[in-house]
């Protein structure tokens, strides 16, 4: 009995989607997606936009940390720069919303690879630091600034196309599920490329990736900025969906709990990035629910959720390094393999 999947060419082998069964999966989450909309409340549709947000971020993180091996908790304060840069520039300079969101992106590109030269001295802990580092300077940054407005939040003019008004949650869904599919396909098949594997080999050993000839401090460098500019990306998207931009909204907080999505997710997996934000999103909301379900019977459950919330965060993550330090991925991964293999367990 013939057991797993087999190549008889190279064309065959390189296909992202080289079984029936893969892309049958994929045709069923397109369609599931397309009908989303149409089916769900405005609740729910302000749950679906925030994963999307943040599984572009969390795309964007994976790129730096689990493919490339750095470390980076400045997450927040590059997304702070996307949004802010699309949001200064519709508001002072009167540009259309959709040209500011790619500018914003090269921006925090830019900025990104500027904190990224210590990445070539710095390992681990200490560029965790460095980068940490960042996050407190763009947050200072942003507040004393007299083009930012400082504390004061930034009122984003509502986007529209050919007349529509896109900032509602059903409009605006659809530009979230363009733009994560153009990160997907472009951060998948990056690491098909020269650059990708550059990115993985300095991930693996970095010296024995400059021994073969991969300049490490431009890979890093690169690896910085193509990062920051989708973490950019995301807040630019952010920015123009709430309209309103406050610096309060981009706290070492966030890039924590994007840094928990990509780890729980799946470390170098760009569907494991979904899996976490998807997870990591919901999971407050799943929580306030319950909280609001058990408030007749036990009063004091609204008071303490915020408590619980933040415990079940923690113990979430401690689980997940415990049981499954590669993520969901891996346990998709499994669930896959055993269903390809059976009946043999090999």
């Amino acid at each position: 009995m013939e057991s797993g999947v087999f190549h008889s060419n190279y064309k065959k082998d390189m296909e992202l989607r080289p079984t029936p069964i893969m892309k049958g999966r994929l045709v069923f989450v397109i369609v599931l997606a397309l009908i989303f909309p149409f089916v769900a409340n405005n609740y729910q549709l302000t749950l679906a936009n925030q994963v999307g947000i943040f599984a572009i971020a969390a795309i964007g993180l994976n790129i730096l940390t689990g493919f490339t091996g750095q470390i980076s908790l400045g997450t927040g304060g590059f997304m702070a720069i996307g949004a802010y840069g699309s949001g200064l520039l519709v508001t002072n300079l009167g540009m259309p919303w959709w040209m500011t969101v790619p500018i914003a992106s090269l921006v925090t590109a830019v900025i990104g690879a500027f904190f990224g030269l210590p990445s070539l001295r710095l390992k681990g802990l200490y560029l965790a630091i460095a980068t940490l580092a960042a996050q407190q300077v763009i947050e200072w940054a942003i507040i004393r600034s007299p083009f930012t407005g400082g504390v004061e939040a930034l009122v984003v003019p509502s986007p529209t196309i050919l007349g529509v008004r896109m900032s509602t949650d059903a409009n605006f869904y659809w530009i979230i599920l363009i733009s994560l599919a153009i990160v997907v396909m472009f951060a998948v098949n990056l690491f098909r490329t020269k650059i990708g594997r550059a990115f993985i080999a300095i991930r693996d050993q970095d010296i024995a990736a400059e021994v073969m000839g991969v300049n490490v401090f431009l890979y890093k460098v690169m690896s910085f900025a193509l990062s920051s500019a989708i973490i950019g990306f995301a807040g630019a998207l952010l920015a123009q969906y709430r309209g309103i931009v406050n610096y309060e909204r981009f706290t070492i907080e966030l890039s924590i709990s994007i840094l928990a999505m990509v780890i729980i997710g799946g470390l170098g997996s760009v569907s494991g990035s979904i899996y976490g934000a998807i997870l990591i999103s919901l999971l407050p909301a799943i929580l306030s629910n319950l909280g609001t379900a058990m408030s007749d019977s036990i009063p004091a459950m609204l008071t303490i959720m915020p408590f619980i919330q933040k415990g079940m965060f923690g113990v979430v993550i401690i689980l997940f390094l415990i049981f499954e330090p590669e993520g969901i991925a891996k346990i998709w991964k499994n669930i896959k393999d055993y269903f390809r293999l059976w009946p043999f367990s090999y």
